[in-house]
């Protein structure tokens, strides 16, 4: 299983004094060097955090793979074709919203994500979609020819440890099971720390998990070549 680290709170950390450090970009060669097999952002609407000039700056630097966190616009299509990142994960995106917080909803969205997702996939970036451990919405990923999936274990991250966390596994136990019979490439991840995520890597059929804030928090105690080993030592 491997790990993909998302660098977004490093570059939050930066636009609360809108100044130039900490740099994400030096941020994600740290990970990568500290053994990370990814890099994720997300590039808001309202860039609260990553810029559009660190996506720039990422796509030339980044040796293993970077996947661009995107809501489901024109506006955001353009900028991914122009940069072309190995991977656009489609979410769920609110300027109310402290992170994001669900799956996307596909059954809903139907049409618009399907001009969002044939206008990258003409152009030859690979797609994914962030959704919630829910058949239905497996189902309408399926139907418009999308192979990779993200799977959203915030629900589980909330409820690992009180008498819900079973349940929440349940779901992405069955939503696993489900997608990887209609042969999708698995991925998961929201809200993973070091104390939670044991169970979700035991699902072997995940490709890779993306974790983010709980490796940025705690680089801040142990430096984030640590944090990125650690987290790495947990998943192997």
């Amino acid at each position: 299983m491997k790990l993909a680290v998302n660098i977004d709170h490093i570059a939050t950390l930066r636009q609360a004094r809108i100044t130039n450090e900490p740099d994400p970009v030096y941020a994600a060669v740290i990970a990568e060097l500290a053994g990370a097999d990814g890099i994720t952002i997300h590039l808001r609407q309202d860039r609260r955090h990553i810029q559009e000039k660190d996506l720039e700056l990422l796509r030339a630097l980044i040796k293993t793979k970077l996947n661009l966190e995107m809501a489901i616009s024109m506006d955001m299509v353009k900028i991914a074709l122009k940069y072309k990142p190995d991977i656009c994960t489609l979410v769920p995106e609110s300027s109310e919203e402290v992170t994001t917080s669900g799956g996307l909803d596909v059954v809903v969205y139907n049409d618009k994500i399907k001009e969002v997702v044939d206008n990258l996939k003409a152009a030859g970036v690979k797609v994914s979609v962030f959704v919630d451990p829910n058949i239905d919405q497996i189902k309408a990923c399926y139907r418009m020819g999308i192979n990779v999936i993200e799977i959203n274990t915030g629900e589980y991250a909330e409820n690992w440890n009180n008498s819900n966390a079973t349940l929440e596994l349940e779901k992405i136990k069955k939503s696993i099971e489900y997608a990887k019979r209609m042969n999708f490439r698995i991925l998961a991840g929201h809200g993973l720390t070091y104390q939670n995520v044991f169970p979700i890597v035991t699902m072997r059929d995940i490709e890779e998990l993306n974790i983010g804030h709980s490796i940025v928090a705690n680089s801040t105690f142990m430096g984030l070549t640590e944090a990125v080993r650690r987290m790495k030592q947990i998943i192997a």
